[in-house]
This record gives structure tokens, sequence and C-alpha cells, in this order.
């Protein structure tokens, strides 16, 4: 298949990116940076564009076969529109370009109920308190970015993992449509799953938590190198 990416050069993008182009597929790899994209194959063409600019959007869109959208932004107190700004771009762009596919990443935070078979502390204290302060304005611009896709007409699934931490390999990973136990998904087993849904079908217009259960990190050292970062 043909797949354009945003956010490829984040570190769920470049996992996506080298996983797709591991399977044969042609890749279009959208980056602000294409001069600091670590990866190079004949299947790969680094576009450097911006999400925030439309044209740019639609040139990168233009005869692909599917989407998918790892963008992401750091934590921090000013108010975020990069996922709901450029989702609008995305989505008006695979209108006009008659690209149906769609597959986006935003968080577990967002089915709105407790984490299941988790401690009273974590369910009722600490991840409110992350979800309400330290990521409330990411968290706010995901929803208004869930609400772009949902309202429109295209074939989508939306990805909501837990908290992202790095991994060398794809796991035998956990994928629901309601949200599982666990507290931490791989970036390569999002990447893993960002694929699978952008080249199938089995779960278009859904929500899916994406789990890791093997190999999992302690969780007071993915705060100290994920959550303070935010990366995605």
């Amino acid at each position: 298949m043909k797949l354009v990416i945003f956010g490829a050069n984040g570190p769920t993008g470049r996992q996506a990116t080298a996983q797709a182009i591991a399977e044969g597929h042609t890749v279009t790899a959208v980056t602000r940076h294409p001069g600091d994209f670590p990866l190079s194959d004949p299947r790969l063409r680094v576009a450097g564009a911006d999400v925030l600019d439309p044209g740019a959007v639609e040139s990168a869109v233009a005869g692909q076969d599917a989407v998918i959208s790892a963008v992401g932004v750091p934590y921090g107190p000013k108010p975020v529109t990069v996922y709901s700004d450029g989702m609008r771009h995305i989505t008006r762009a695979m209108t006009k370009q008659g690209v149906r596919r769609l597959v986006c990443v935003t968080s577990t935070v967002l089915f709105g109920v407790p984490a299941p078979d988790e401690t009273f502390f974590f369910r009722a204290v600490l991840e409110p308190l992350i979800a309400r302060t330290i990521g409330r304005t990411v968290y706010d611009d995901m929803r208004r970015m869930e609400g772009i896709v949902t309202d429109g007409d295209h074939d989508w699934t939306i990805l909501r993992p837990a908290g992202l931490f790095d991994a060398d390999q794809v796991s035998d990973y956990r994928i629901a449509t309601s949200r599982l136990p666990g507290r931490f998904t791989s970036r390569a087993d999002l990447g893993n799953a960002l694929l699978r849904q952008a080249t199938g079908d089995r779960h278009v217009r859904a929500f899916l938590d994406v789990r890791t259960t093997q190999g999992v990190p302690g969780f007071l050292d993915v705060i100290r190198k994920e959550a303070l970062g935010g990366r995605k």
C-alpha cells in the first residue's frame, strides 16, 4: 500500500515508518525537519511539511491509500491546537483527494472510565491529577481532534494507548474496543497497531485501546522519562 505518516519523525512515527517499509509498503514520511529524519529506503519519501500548512498536507495526502497520524506535542500550560488544526487539514485533504482510510492516536484517558484492575490511588488520584493539570491542554485538544474525526465520513480508527515507552521489538500486545488493564504501551507496539489498522478494515469507526503486557517498565521510571517530556 501507499501510506502517508504525519508525525513521522517522532518516536512512534519512526516505528510505524520502519515497520511499514519492512513489510514492503511505500511510505511518505511527513516531518517539519526532513534533514533530521534517520531512515532511508527506496520505498520511502521524506516530505518536509507542517501539518498546520493545508497546502502541504494536501500534497502529501494526494495519491495515498491510507493516512496515519502520529502527531504529538509535549505537556505544557499553553493552549494546544495542533491535534485539532492538523486533523482538520488532514481530513479536508483526504476528502479532496478521495482517500478513505484514516488511523490516528489520542490517549486511553479519553475513554473516560477508570482503569480496570488498578489501585484506588492510581484511578482516583494520580491519573485524574495528570489529566486535569499537566496534561489538560493536550487532552482537551485530543478531544477536539476526535470530534473532527468522528464527525467526518472517512473510514477512521482512533487508537488510545496508555503511557508510552520505548522497546526494541513488537510484543504480543493486546487490543480492544474498551479500556484494558495495564498502564503502558510500547511505541513499537503502537506503531505496529497503527500499521495493522491502516492496512486492514477490521475496526472501522472504532476506538481501540492498545496495551503492552510484556517487559513493561516501572511507573516512576516512565513518569520521569516520558510524562515530563511528553514524547509521542
